[in-house]
């Protein structure tokens, strides 16, 4: 079961669950929002009626579904979860993050970041460990371009999203980033989902190209019961049987997490179609369904892009879609934020 107390104790509550249940198992403490939720197995009623005893404030006591700590109820009016500096996701402005899929070069990565705050954006995407379907392709420049991301972020004020391959190199990429990404390859691998979630660094997780909307809320719960509430959700596409677009991006999977999740939700347009033509009006439809921001992929010269260059947004469409966008949050309400610098 769930129980939810307000201005309650951290350390209690984790002592009282450590005397009850030593191994932790079926337990988990998450402070989200102003409330802290506290996760009890059905079968420790003892632990239930400790708790009650000593977090006085009891706010409400709900079921087990999937997804418990990411519920809704937790949380009505959603989470908002800090990126670096001032920028956020969740809440009523819209969030851009934006950058190349892979870091090439230190002028590629500046010029894109350039690009990035001309259209809006409040956060810088690279990827530098690079998971490839061929082992033959570009794979990324692994440590030295974590190097590139921190230097152009502190010379840009954009906070940075890098991808976390493998428990092996997560405390070398945490040194550098600001949000950690879980890819759509490890988007149910749970042991670095949890790894990642103790670094304490917000967690963007995308959906797997094969789960459903459940998995991968139950793929986040695995960093929420960590301890961690900073998790992002990305819709990125599912696999189907559609050949014209790279994959099938599931809009509704926005409105469903919505309306059942507390936690924001943006979407990846790049890689749902893979065509440069296609993202502007998939990343319009995205923010007309509710969702919190995108994250897109631009370069600078994408001809010359070594990875994924045909779905990269030059200045220009980029530019385009920024103002598009506008037009679109105007009508419901929302904006694009101005980004400020990391430690601002």
């Amino acid at each position: 079961m769930l129980l939810v107390y307000g201005a309650a104790d951290e350390h209690v509550a984790r002592d009282l669950i450590h005397a009850h249940v030593p191994s932790r198992h079926g337990t988990a403490v998450c402070r989200i929002g102003d409330n802290l939720a506290v996760v009890v197995p059905e079968d420790a009623p003892e632990l239930a009626a400790a708790l009650q005893s000593c977090l006085t404030e009891l706010r409400t006591g709900i079921g087990h579904p999937a997804g418990t700590l990411s519920d809704r109820a937790l949380a009505p009016f959603g989470s908002v979860v800090p990126l670096g500096g001032s920028a956020t996701v969740g809440g009523a402005d819209f969030a851009l993050i934006a950058g190349p899929c892979a870091v090439e070069s230190d002028q590629q990565l500046a010029d894109s970041a350039s690009m990035a705050l001309r259209g809006g954006a409040v956060a810088l995407r690279g990827g530098a460990f690079k998971p490839r379907s061929s082992p033959y392709s570009f794979q990324g420049l692994g440590d030295e371009g974590l190097r590139m991301l921190a230097k152009v972020s502190a010379a840009s004020g954009l906070p940075v999203v890098t991808e976390v391959v493998d428990v092996m190199t997560l405390h070398l990429v945490a040194e550098y980033a600001d949000v950690l990404q879980i890819g759509t390859r490890n988007a149910q691998n749970f042991p670095l989902i949890q790894a990642a979630a103790r670094t304490g660094k917000p967690i963007l997780l995308k959906r797997g190209f094969g789960c459903t909307v459940s998995e991968w809320l139950q793929a986040a719960e695995y960093a929420l019961a960590e301890g961690n509430p900073n998790v992002i959700l990305c819709e990125r596409g599912i696999r189907s049987f559609e050949s014209s677009t790279r994959f099938t991006l599931d809009l509704s999977a926005v409105a469903v997490v919505k309306h059942t999740s507390h936690l924001p939700i943006i979407v990846d347009p790049s890689h749902g179609v893979g065509h440069r033509h296609l993202i502007k009006p998939m990343a319009l439809a995205a923010a007309a369904a509710g969702a919190d921001g995108l994250m897109v992929d631009i370069h600078p010269d994408p001809k010359a892009a070594l990875c994924d260059g045909n779905q990269a947004l030059t200045e220009d469409e980029w530019l385009d879609l920024s103002s598009a966008l506008r037009g679109v949050l105007a009508c419901l309400g929302r904006a694009l934020p101005s980004a400020e610098p990391v430690g601002a």
